[in-house]
């Protein structure tokens, strides 16, 4: 296995003294990406690792980079409902507005998959509820496909 491959898999299990042990002596693979594009963070988020995240972050990385899809680490956390790692990036800097490469934005990501609480953080944080997919529709379009009750009250208020 590669110091890269060990790298992302210390990332998914959680193991963060063998992160450590491997960024002193392999500063470079803090900023690698595996083979789908992901960065550390994103995978760290991703895996729900929010104390892998929190070093990633104190290394100062890119908070928005990209994986091969155009996604960020918040993005990811908005698909799979991490609440408090969502809050860690936007305080961080996140840019909750990013837009992939299928047009959608963590908005989007937080109604498709009826993230309630994830919704109402990024309005928070002045969240675009306008912004339309590469299918022309909107996080309160998705919403209304997901008959997500709550969720489309709370992004009516908005639009």
């Amino acid at each position: 296995m590669t110091n890269v491959e060990l790298f992302f898999s210390a990332i998914r299990t959680g193991d963060l003294e063998k992160i450590k042990e491997l960024s002193i002596n392999y500063p470079h693979l803090i900023s690698s990406v595996d083979d789908r594009g992901s960065t550390p963070l994103i995978l760290a988020t991703y895996y729900n690792q929010g104390h892998i995240a929190d070093f990633l972050l104190e290394k100062r990385i890119e908070v928005d980079a990209k994986d091969g899809s155009g996604n960020t680490a918040l993005m990811g956390v908005c698909f799979k409902g991490y609440i408090e790692i969502a809050q860690k990036l936007i305080a961080k800097g996140a840019n909750v507005n990013h837009i992939n490469a299928m047009g959608a934005t963590c908005l989007i990501y937080a109604a498709t998959f009826n993230r309630l609480e994830i919704a109402k953080l990024l309005l928070e944080h002045n969240a675009d509820i306008k912004t339309k997919d590469a299918r022309g529709q909107t996080a309160l379009d998705h919403a209304n496909m997901q008959e997500a009750t709550e969720l489309i009250k709370l992004l009516e208020k908005y639009n």
